[in-house]
């Protein structure tokens, strides 16, 4: 599932693979961009922005994508078998003489000038994994509607970029409160911690093929949390890797009360949230039937 980090690992496996390095083949599988084309010019650099992928290309142009929930690129060595999924998926190719970049089912892809990336992402708010990062900005922005749920408030790109739906949920449970607790009646002590310890969890995760949220195996410890989880009660299992996301109707880590789940939102998209009744304080609606989740891809 696409979130802050994945994104920053595409990000980076796409710089490494075509950054500085001149474009022999392009093909833009979408119809207003059917007639683009890019080869002849040097990529100069791919960085992401939230959930948004940047690609800037000589001449002052910007291949903008965005993952949304299913999209993907790969990255081939020339003459290896692609594999993401059949042909009709693909939406982007773009290669040079070593690698092959290949987008699929990506639902987002324009071309734009670099000096007009703003159109794109210019309405997001700090990025937590991005130089922009202002921790107070983004608590102001959160803070702005105070009714408003804070799972809710926290999956709004426009209050700060990168986190999605597994944060969302497991946020909140570090916090101690559900996701449809009022942002205002959030504690001031927790509103104060909530920047850093996004952050944090984000910076841990770029690195790692696997999101992780439970910390070290070892010492079940977790990057910034304000609270210790206990090790689980059958301690020669290996720690799961999510506290409460994916986990219903799994025992909760710390107290062994089942996580629940339910959906989150004004229903236009599925939003399964995850939470535990008895660590997190705050509204909650009925719990709904546990479903199988999608694990999270690497792309």
């Amino acid at each position: 599932m696409p979130e802050g980090d994945t994104v920053w690992q595409a990000a980076r496996r796409l710089h490494s693979a075509l950054a500085g390095k001149v474009l022999i083949r392009s093909d833009l599988r979408v119809p207003r961009l059917a007639t683009a084309d890019l080869t002849g010019r040097t990529v100069l650099e791919v960085i992401p922005r939230g959930k948004h992928l940047l690609t800037r290309v000589e001449g002052g142009l910007t291949l903008h994508s965005h993952l949304r929930m299913d999209g993907s690129w790969r990255v081939f060595a020339n003459g290896q078998r692609w594999t993401g999924g059949p042909a009709h998926q693909i939406r982007a190719i773009l290669g040079n003489a070593e690698r092959t970049a290949v987008g699929y089912r990506l639902p987002v892809l324009e071309l734009l000038r670099t000096t007009d990336e703003d159109r794109a992402v210019g309405h997001l708010g700090p990025d937590l994994l991005g130089p922009d990062w202002d921790p107070d900005l983004a608590l102001a922005n959160l803070l702005k509607d105070p009714d408003r749920p804070l799972g809710e408030a926290l999956l709004d790109q426009r209050n700060l970029a990168g986190i999605g739906n597994v944060f969302k949920s497991e946020l909140c449970y570090l916090l101690g409160v559900t996701p449809w607790l009022p942002v205002g009646h959030l504690p001031a002590d927790r509103a104060a911690k909530l920047p850093e310890l996004a952050k944090r969890l984000l910076e841990y995760n770029r690195d790692r093929p696997i999101r992780r949220t439970t910390g070290s195996p070892s010492t079940s410890s977790t990057p910034g949390t304000p609270r210790t989880p206990r090790t689980p009660r059958t301690t020669n299992r290996r720690v799961p890797d999510l506290f409460v996301y994916g986990r219903a109707p799994r025992p909760c880590l710390r107290c062994g009360t089942p996580v629940r789940i339910a959906d989150q939102g004004d229903g236009s998209r599925e939003r399964p949230t995850y939470w535990c009744p008895t660590c997190q304080r705050g509204p909650a609606p009925a719990p709904t039937a546990p479903r199988r989740d999608r694990p999270r891809t690497a792309d």
